[in-house]
């Protein structure tokens, strides 16, 4: 399948040479020239298990890599890593609602589900590509995304990981996660502002032409993990089609019938894979893009009006503070019926005043799939209460806008998934507060605390935190992330 840019100025003529490069050479992002579709019907009777369900899904993205080459990299990524047999596993709530857990990987968070596999795709890309070089996978994060990067490529041959995090932007336990990590090839380094700075950096590295040539001299190419990078946001399309499935072959709905997906995000992409699996056949209803205090994207959702000219708020829900939302670029060039100068336009006018506003076309295409809400700081501390008093069902900081937004949102007789993001132990502090219960400035204390009150158990990769060492200290102005970068190099 061919691969388009946003911007229209470059192509890729193969997937793995989209997901091997991360970015276009214009500055755009991959995406494929045609949206496949798949039979529901057919997919869900079969009762796949999620390795097999995501050859089906991803073949029809992926089939460049060939069958079994892809069948290996699916493997590799699910076979081990997760605690949950179904990988990402649906628990029923009520007759209405049900919650989709997408935090069984290594780090606790859903970015796990695209990361593990991600450095299997990038490494057979380069190796169907016949390049030899080291690949440097650059990665902004605001929490999630670089503890899932720097584990899935820990030590994997021909690469090296540097992620760039918002110093005081991210939950505590997302930091030590972060500066604990092992792996000869990882590097962190800390950035002096919030993380719409820290992405826009990362940008603008990748799209420096001085930069990428410095870096070929020294026998290094750049690629992304971010989800800028279409390799991240296809394996997130598949657990859209498993969670359908699950609800099916438990009797919960009918083949054919609509569910709603509620779904908290920052950066979009995990919403627009729920559009993805959409337009491939999940009959999905309504998508509702659950904001936090920074709702930016409710209100582009509500007015056609995108407006980054505002004040980023730190909240509970970190991993949300977002501004600029990356992935939404993709849905605007689909909306603008895949005008890519028209969309070009859009993200200049937003690079340099903040803002840019959509005609009365483009706005209804989107709103026939999406609709928004958000959930100020006291909504999402009561959600979290409000959920463990009526289901004994204990959700983290982001999973809970997502249920304040829910309730918010007038129901149109269809069932709903709430998109679980992140185990509740990534952020004891903030949940054992939402429950009324005082918390401790040491967040282990607070896990053991969370323990108690709940009779539940922290995953094991968030308690063993406790006695790993601090292997990465370096902070970074924010103008200078680049420099920051060749010195992780020269060591």
């Amino acid at each position: 399948m061919k691969y388009l840019s946003t911007r229209g100025n470059a192509y890729a003529e193969k997937s793995y040479s989209a997901i091997t490069k991360g970015l276009a050479d214009d500055g755009g992002l991959f995406l494929p020239g045609e949206i496949p579709e798949l039979d529901i019907e057919e997919v869900c009777a079969e009762n796949l298990s999620y390795t097999d369900l995501a050859h089906v899904v991803l073949k029809a993205y992926l089939s460049d890599y060939g069958e079994d080459t892809l069948k290996e990299c699916i493997k590799g990524a699910y076979s081990k890593s997760f605690n949950n047999k179904k990988v990402t596993p649906i628990v029923k709530l009520d007759n209405q609602n049900y919650v989709l857990e997408l935090w069984h990987g290594p780090t606790a968070a859903f970015k796990d589900v695209a990361l593990q596999l991600l450095p299997h795709l990038i490494v057979e890309g380069k190796k169907k590509l016949g390049l030899d070089e080291e690949t440097l996978i650059l990665v902004a994060t605001s929490g999630d995304t670089g503890k899932a990067a720097l584990e899935g490529f820990k030590d994997v041959k021909g690469t090296s990981v540097l992620c760039f995090y918002p110093k005081d932007g991210v939950a505590p336990l997302q930091e030590i996660q972060m500066n604990t990590q092992q792996g000869e090839n990882v590097h962190v380094v800390s950035v002096e502002g919030n993380f719409d700075d820290t992405q826009t950096g990362v940008k603008n590295i990748f799209s420096d032409s001085a930069n990428i040539e410095k870096l070929r001299q020294m026998g290094k190419a750049f690629s992304s993990a971010n989800s800028i990078n279409f390799g991240r946001l296809c394996p997130q399309i598949v657990y859209y089609f498993s969670a359908y499935c699950q609800l099916v072959l438990a009797g919960e709905i009918a083949i054919g019938e609509q569910i709603d997906v509620v779904v908290p995000t920052g950066n979009f992409g995990n919403i627009l894979a729920g559009w993805y699996a959409k337009k491939m056949g999940v009959p999905i209803g309504k998508l509702i893009c659950a904001s936090n205090k920074n709702n930016i994207l409710t209100e582009f959702l509500s007015s056609g009006t995108y407006d980054a000219n505002r004040e980023l708020h730190k909240t509970v829900s970190p991993s949300m503070d977002i501004l600029i939302s990356s992935n939404l670029e993709r849905l605007l060039f689909e909306a603008l019926g895949r005008n890519a100068l028209e969309t070009k336009s859009l993200m200049e006018q937003l690079k340099k005043e903040g803002r840019y506003s959509l005609e009365a076309d483009a706005q209804n295409r989107i709103r026939m799939d999406f609709e928004g809400g958000y959930a100020s700081e006291d909504d999402t501390m009561k959600a979290i209460k409000e959920v463990w008093d009526k289901y004994n069902y204990l959700v983290d900081t982001h999973t809970a806008v997502a249920f304040s937004v829910s309730e918010k949102t007038p129901s149109n007789g269809n069932k709903r998934i709430l998109v679980s993001t992140a185990n509740p132990y990534k952020f004891p502090g903030s949940v054992l507060r939402a429950l009324g219960i005082e918390a401790d400035a040491d967040d282990f204390k607070n896990i053991e605390a969370l323990e108690n009150f709940t009779d539940t158990k922290a995953p094991r990769s968030i308690s063993a935190l406790k006695q790993a060492k601090t292997r990465h200290n370096m902070t970074a102005a924010k103008d200078k992330m680049a420099e920051a970068m060749y010195k992780v190099l020269k060591k």
